[in-house]
């Protein structure tokens, strides 16, 4: 991942942390759980729109997420 990457996805967690309380996800993750779990889907189909270039946008943030892909290389290290 590059630094860049890195910063804008930190910058989104800021932004879910503040919005919403949720401090190590981010907003397209979060509406991706809000639209699966029937809450509301317009933020999923706003933010994957914004995203246009990027299919499944929010989907994909959300697999990101849950897979812990964002974590630095040798992060989980056996104790």
């Amino acid at each position: 991942m590059t630094r860049i990457k890195a910063v804008l996805i930190a910058i989104d967690q800021l932004a879910a942390a503040i919005i919403i309380g949720w401090p190590d996800a981010t907003l397209s993750a979060v509406a991706w759980v809000w639209e699966r779990d029937g809450h509301r889907s317009w933020p999923r189909r706003w933010i994957d729109r914004l995203f246009w270039f990027d299919p499944n946008h929010c989907r994909e943030s959300y697999r990101s997420e849950f897979s812990r892909s964002q974590f630095p290389p040798g992060f989980f290290l056996e104790i």
